[in-house]
């Protein structure tokens, strides 16, 4: 049966380095698999490789049973959302206008939407406040925002409550059960042993290039 994720002996190099080296790994609907390891060991490669922003030197990459490949006519994922290293959106415009934008790219949900994730993590889609202005946390819930919007099969995050307050965290919190129960996939990396313990089913330690199965 093909799952929402799926690794199949991937191999990476960054320049000469090899930084993933024949990883296996599927996530399945309803799943939270959690990567760790230490700075600079390739998680966030490892998430960038399910985007589609890079590809695999060798093995593949499949997202809903889709190989991921490059070229002008290749494939990327369409049904993805993430939030991978530091947010960026448009500086110069409101919190709304970048959500609405980055919607309009697949037209999949109305604007009505937009407002209502934005409402649900915390942020006031009337606010003229443009990104510029944000606090990091702010940033980061709209980065969540941007990344739940559209439904997506796979969620894919890199240390997701970075930068959240309390408040923030437990709306993540209440976000990732709503997820888990509509059956997303999720990926998710921390530094955050907390964070790994509350919401991840299996946990892999990313060490010397490959995956590493801790529970």
């Amino acid at each position: 049966m093909k799952q929402p994720l799926e690794f199949h002996h991937v191999f990476k190099k960054l320049g000469k380095k090899t930084i993933l080296e024949d990883i296996n790994l599927s996530v399945h609907a309803g799943e939270v698999v959690g990567i760790v390891g230490t700075n600079g060991s390739g998680k966030t490669t490892l998430l960038r490789l399910a985007t589609g922003l890079v590809y695999p030197d060798q093995g593949h990459v499949y997202v809903g049973g889709n190989k991921i490949y490059p070229g002008l006519l290749g494939v990327l994922p369409t049904s993805v959302g993430a939030v991978i290293e530091t947010p960026s959106f448009l500086p110069q415009y409101s919190g709304l206008k970048n959500l609405t934008l980055l919607a309009g790219i697949r037209g999949k949900i109305s604007q009505d939407t937009v407002i209502s994730t934005m409402r649900k993590m915390g942020l006031d889609p009337s606010s003229k406040k443009t990104v510029h202005t944000y606090s990091l946390g702010m940033k980061q819930r709209l980065a969540i925002a941007q990344a739940i919007m559209e439904n997506p099969d796979v969620l894919l995050f890199d240390e997701p409550t970075n930068g959240l307050d309390e408040q923030g965290v437990n709306i993540f919190s209440t976000v990732m059960q709503e997820q888990i129960q509509r059956g997303t996939a999720i990926l998710i990396v921390s530094h955050h042993k907390d964070e790994i313990e509350e919401y991840c089913d299996r946990v892999f330690s990313l060490e010397n290039r490959t995956l590493k199965q801790k529970r």
